[in-house]
């Protein structure tokens, strides 16, 4: 009971707190002039919109943790990379920073996450290959989430739906670090939701998109699924399915087209989806609803047999290939 309690408290305070702040945050970006101007290409807002929303969801995270938990060596691990890459992405929402310095950076920050002690722990997996696979994971989950950042609402409600997810997960395994930092980031993600859904009022910025990767891919990688089943250790691809989807089909689209993958272009599935038929608001709620289920689904997945569970990764790979094709074939040229 006093475990709950502790939740519900950290959630209300990263929630009050980022409702404050991101206010303010957005009031000192449009004062300095840190703001995404449109260009009538792929920045079609009307007017420019202020960046650093990033740094109220840290803040709020930041503090919210800092008055209701104690930090032992894995959560200061997290910590530290997240405030590298916080440090890292205000940066970068100057507009200083090469592509390549910046994974230099994110390197860094995985590093130093892995140096504390966070990987991925399975026991069929041996250390010399759990090190690298951690690192090109996060690194992956970092650039994820800010590839997905292409509408309003969309990457950070998407990473709200998928903090409750791991939440769960969380309780589910008695892992109060894992519990506490997802339900810490879900408030803080749902107050700046209040300011970044459409209309957006605030962007997430590199910053915010990379600091919430960050955090997602570290506590999705750390949770234990495999209870029942060796199969489960795919849940955490499944839960954060959306954002992974996005950046193999949006990798994959360049690629065809002789395109580098840091190149930018309106080949995402959410603006593909608006040119399709749907609205903005319309598409963030779809995608919000697509993750919901897929974290219903590795929930699901956790607790059965194996041959359940392979049935359930082979249903998902399935729909992933079809909606993939069906994407394809949208025009975006018009």
């Amino acid at each position: 009971m006093k475990e709950y309690l502790l939740y519900f408290l950290t959630f209300a305070l990263a929630f009050s707190l980022s409702l404050y702040l991101t206010p303010l945050v957005r009031k000192a970006a449009l004062q300095f002039g840190i703001v995404d101007k449109p260009d009538g290409k792929l920045k079609q807002q009307r007017s420019p919109v202020a960046y650093l929303g990033g740094l109220a969801i840290y803040l709020s995270f930041l503090m919210s943790l800092a008055l209701t938990f104690s930090f032992d060596q894995e959560v200061l691990g997290l910590l530290l990379a997240g405030t590298i890459i916080v440090v890292l992405g205000l940066i970068d929402d100057f507009g200083v920073l090469s592509p390549a310095v910046k994974l230099c950076g994110q390197c860094i920050a995985v590093f130093a996450l892995i140096r504390s002690g966070i990987y991925i722990k399975l026991e069929f997996i041996p250390w010399y290959v759990a090190f690298p696979l951690s690192f090109f994971w996060l690194i992956g989950i970092i650039n994820a989430f800010n590839i997905i950042d292409v509408m309003d609402g969309l990457s950070s409600g998407v990473a709200f739906t998928c903090s409750l997810t791991l939440f769960v997960v969380g309780v589910l395994n008695g892992s109060i670090v894992i519990a506490i930092m997802a339900i810490a980031l879900g408030g803080s993600l749902l107050g700046f939701l209040r300011y970044n859904f459409e209309p957006a009022k605030i962007y997430l910025g590199d910053t915010g998109s990379m600091f919430i990767g960050m955090m997602m891919g570290s506590l999705a990688m750390i949770g234990n699924y495999t209870s029942k089943n060796i199969i489960a250790c795919l849940a955490p691809v499944i839960i954060l399915g959306v954002p992974i989807f996005d950046t193999f089909f949006v990798t994959y689209i360049r690629w065809r087209r002789g395109m580098t993958i840091i190149s930018g272009s309106p080949d995402h599935f959410a603006l593909r989806l608006r040119k399709w038929r749907l609205s903005t608001r319309q598409t963030v709620i779809a995608s919000y609803f697509i993750s919901a289920m897929l974290g219903c689904a590795a929930l699901f997945m956790m607790k059965v047999f194996v041959y359940s569970a392979l049935l359930i990764i082979i249903i998902l790979i399935s729909i992933a290939l079809l909606t993939g094709y069906f994407l394809k074939k949208i025009d975006m040229t018009m």
